[in-house]
């Protein structure tokens, strides 16, 4: 008895052994100098205190990084540690048994959850458990602008829809684009057409349309005239030239603002540590408003879309050491690592954070005057639904389709996923 439970506690430990040795696979998005060494830096932290861990740091630029999770996840091959949006692509992950609950780990670990701001774990909490951990950066689509061009020709962030479209005007006849816009991967145009929703209908259209409440309907009126005043947009001249064909990952649309061919761009606020970090020089030149106004709007000008806690690091089910993976995640956001993203000009979800940065407090405060915060329609609806969201828009601003169309498509694919 004595030999069989020696022969167990050597088996035990030897299975113990080779868990703590296991290799940690992290994949993530930030690509910029910067962002990429605070997270390499908390991986460092990680391994020094834990060195039979081994963790593998894979960043990748945004777009291919979506399409590249995609597979991985579909194959049951995802990384140990991935990061996220939450929202509905989450959610189908979740659904098909491939991300861990941190739920427990997360009541264990009761101080390190309450450091952040309760609203950051909204985007990826479904059916009360928690499969993710706010991290990089609380980020609004705001218009950026070059504060030197205003200044030059004498002009005003605009407050209205009509006020934005005698600016564009305006910059037309200095040969200067109003707007850069890459739109190669859809994302960055659909931005226009969700605040145009927010500020014609307010943001219960949009989450009627998708829970199907209320007599919700992507067909809504709100939708069609979103799309027609995105056209009008197109129309005036708005755009550089090519939009609908450049890559934002390549930093197409900002070089338009760099090299002032084009006066502003709406953008996640994780543009202004971007430009900051590949252009220090301009981003003294880079200021920002809200989205305009619409004359007659039920949105609140004051709306923001943006996730409080963009990006999400979540664990998935195949990971073989899960417990080391959730302890990396306290290293990833622990208090080196945010201090780290407020130097690098991001605002990281957390309670009580000291900022001296103008631009920082700027957005800390335009995020906590905001009545809502709807997360970005691609990551809030389904992957079909949000992958039609982006050919729609795209197409509208190509104008290659009819802002009564694109509704309806919507509305019908919404229908036949309710089924």
């Amino acid at each position: 008895m004595k030999y069989t439970a020696l022969l167990t506690s050597m088996l035990l430990s030897a299975s113990s052994l080779a868990q703590a040795q296991s290799t940690l696979t992290l994949w993530h998005i930030q690509t910029q100098p910067g962002a990429k060494k605070i997270i390499q830096d908390a991986v460092d932290r990680f391994t020094k205190a834990n060195p039979s861990v081994k963790v593998e740091v894979t960043p990748i630029a945004n777009d291919t990084y979506k399409t590249k999770l995609k597979i991985a996840v579909g194959a049951n091959d995802a990384p140990c540690i991935f990061t996220s949006w939450g929202g509905g692509p989450l959610y189908e992950y979740i659904k098909s048994n491939q991300v861990l609950d941190l739920t427990s780990y997360l009541k264990k670990d009761a101080a390190f959850k309450n450091r952040f701001v309760p609203a950051s774990f909204s985007a990826v909490t479904f059916g009360n458990k928690v499969y993710g951990i706010p991290s990089e950066n609380t980020s609004v689509a705001v218009v950026l602008y070059n504060k030197a061009l205003f200044k030059q020709y004498n002009q005003t962030p605009p407050k209205t829809w009509d006020d934005l479209l005698k600016l564009v005007a305006f910059f037309k006849t200095k040969n200067v684009s109003a707007f850069s816009l890459a739109n190669k991967p859809r994302w960055p145009g659909s931005m226009f057409y969700g605040y145009l929703v927010d500020r014609i209908g307010g943001p219960q259209v949009f989450s009627d349309a998708v829970t199907r409440e209320n007599g919700g309907s992507f067909a809504n009126p709100v939708f069609v005239k979103a799309g027609s005043m995105l056209q009008d947009l197109v129309k005036a001249g708005a755009f550089a030239q090519g939009y609908n064909g450049l890559d934002y990952d390549s930093g197409a649309s900002r070089q338009l603002l760099y090299s002032g061919r084009a006066a502003m761009e709406l953008m996640g606020t994780w543009e202004i540590s971007t430009i900051a970090s590949e252009n220090p020089a301009f981003a003294k030149n880079i200021d920002f408003f809200p989205f305009p106004a619409v004359a007659g709007g039920k949105g609140n000008p004051n709306n923001v879309l943006g996730t409080v806690g963009d990006n999400f690091f979540s664990v998935s089910k195949s990971c073989k050491n899960p417990d080391a993976a959730y302890k990396l995640l306290t290293y990833l956001t622990d208090e080196q690592s945010v201090q780290g993203r407020v130097a690098d000009n991001r605002l990281p979800p957390m309670k009580n954070l000291k900022l001296t940065d103008p631009v920082l407090i700027k957005i800390a405060n335009t995020v906590a005057r905001a009545p809502s915060v709807q997360l970005w329609y691609d990551q809030d609806l389904s992957p079909q639904l949000g992958q039609l969201h982006l050919d729609t828009s795209q197409a509208l601003l190509g104008l290659s389709t009819t802002p009564q169309a694109a509704a309806d498509q919507m509305e019908t694919l919404a229908k036949k996923l309710a089924k």
